[in-house]
């Protein structure tokens, strides 16, 4: 290896002048690191070879999962990289160990946090995000049967099918996220759990979080509610108020949760923590144990934001969905009481001004549909055109915003604003599918030929 052949070479550091869009330049801190030394958490800026040699999509990121790691370390001999971007170790323990009663903003500067760049691509992700979705839907599937039985959970397979979520969200959370679109009425409360676990890591990830601690809070947002499946089907089907004995008996699921997971193998506490506490309010109105939020552990404040999030743009059973736009501005109002302020915050920005499937409108009158968000672009995704100005049909093709795209007539596409799906007689359902992404991708490259 190279660290036994250049020893001398491990501590040496060189400073490189990258320009500026103000010209001015900024310093960049370079460590020469030997692969065998590379470790989660070191932020790399150069590698041995040029990047365009590479897989990876962007030069220079964080070296956040073991594929990760072991992807460069088949690559290379040595890399370069810049340790003010770099995490120490216990940083990385603290974040990726049981988190419960870790305070996230005591590890993390909440409003000087620099979301990391997307690894890879949405087409290139999609069908791989589909696997993940099926796996985890079929394994959460069988967890509720198990939780009905009241048999234990298999912590190992849910890591196992909540870590593969957690790559797809590294290497495009826009895959994930179209996929959670998906709403089938039969299936609420699986459907809740995985979506709550794909929100939670897409905003864990915002936050920079390692690997280790998203797979934790994932698996948060999957079995906060599996206590639920303790619970009577016709009082959680009920529509209405609960009130009295059945109010009771239906908060009981968090305390119910609890003692499932505490009796199951490899769950870790901050599992048991949010099942137990996910129904705790920042004000002390919440239960079972009213706890306030100083008491209230963040990935239940995370979970809580995308629990929340989740019920209103897919709608609770019997409930009408909303739109992403009608859905942040409920949330604005539950900031004090329900929602914590800094995270709901992060969360917001972590999805985007359009995210996936969001049906808009252009300046045009066309309407489309959003595939994937632009992180350095915001106001200019990826969509499809669904319908032209005239109200048509239009054939089911990508267009990238953010190269000024333009319609037939020339005219450049800009999003207005953001619409209801119903009020122009839309089943955006209809589109959450991979068949569709591929065939609006196909139809493009066959347009370019």
């Amino acid at each position: 290896m190279l660290s036994t052949l250049w020893p001398f070479r491990q501590q040496k550091k060189l400073k490189k002048t990258t320009p500026s869009l103000g010209g001015l330049g900024t310093s960049v801190e370079k460590s020469y690191t030997p692969i065998d030394q590379l470790r989660l958490g070191m932020y790399i800026v150069e590698l041995d070879r040029p990047w365009l040699d590479s897989p990876f999509m962007f030069q220079g990121f964080e070296v956040r999962t073991q594929a990760q790691l072991q992807a460069v370390k088949n690559l290379c001999a040595y890399v370069y990289i810049d340790a003010t971007k770099t995490r120490t170790l216990s940083q990385t323990n603290k974040l990726g160990g049981n988190a419960a009663n870790t305070s996230l903003s005591k590890v993390i500067d909440f409003k000087n946090t620099v979301p990391p760049q997307k690894l890879g691509s949405f087409e290139r992700e999609i069908v791989k995000a589909e696997k993940a979705h099926a796996h985890t839907t079929s394994l959460i599937n069988d967890c509720m049967k198990q939780a009905a039985q009241g048999k234990q959970i298999d912590g190992w397979l849910a890591k196992k099918a909540i870590t593969d979520c957690v790559n797809s969200v590294l290497q495009s959370p826009d895959a994930l996220l179209w996929l959670i679109r998906l709403k089938e009425k039969d299936e609420h409360t699986t459907r809740h759990s995985l979506n709550v676990a794909v929100l939670s890591i897409i905003l864990g990830r915002h936050l920079n979080l390692p690997e280790t601690a998203l797979v934790n809070l994932g698996m948060c947002g999957m079995l906060h509610d599996i206590g639920k499946m303790r619970i009577p089907y016709k009082l959680i089907s009920k529509e209405g108020k609960l009130q009295g004995d059945e109010l009771k008996l239906m908060q009981s699921h968090t305390i119910l949760g609890y003692e499932l997971l505490k009796s199951s193998d490899n769950i870790d506490s901050c599992v048991l923590e949010t099942a137990l506490t996910h129904h705790e309010r920042l004000d002390g109105n919440g239960y079972p144990r009213q706890l306030k939020q100083a008491s209230i552990s963040d990935f239940t404040k995370i979970v809580t934001i995308a629990s929340t999030y989740d019920s209103i743009i897919n709608g609770r059973p019997n409930q009408a969905s909303k739109t992403h736009l009608e859905a942040t501005h409920q949330m604005t109002k539950l900031v004090g009481s329900k929602l914590d302020r800094d995270l709901l915050i992060k969360f917001i920005e972590s999805m985007g001004v359009y995210p996936p499937g969001c049906i808009v409108q252009m300046t045009s009158g066309a309407l489309a549909i959003i595939v994937e968000a632009n992180e350095r672009m915001k106001l200019r995704p990826k969509v499809v055109v669904l319908r032209n100005e005239e109200g048509r049909a239009m054939p089911e093709e990508i267009v990238d915003l953010a190269k000024m795209a333009t319609d037939k007539k020339g005219n450049v596409y800009t999003i207005k604003n953001v619409v209801d799906p119903q009020h122009h007689h839309i089943n955006p359902k209809q589109y959450y599918s991979p068949k569709f992404i591929d065939k609006g991708f196909s139809f493009r490259k066959m347009a370019k030929s």
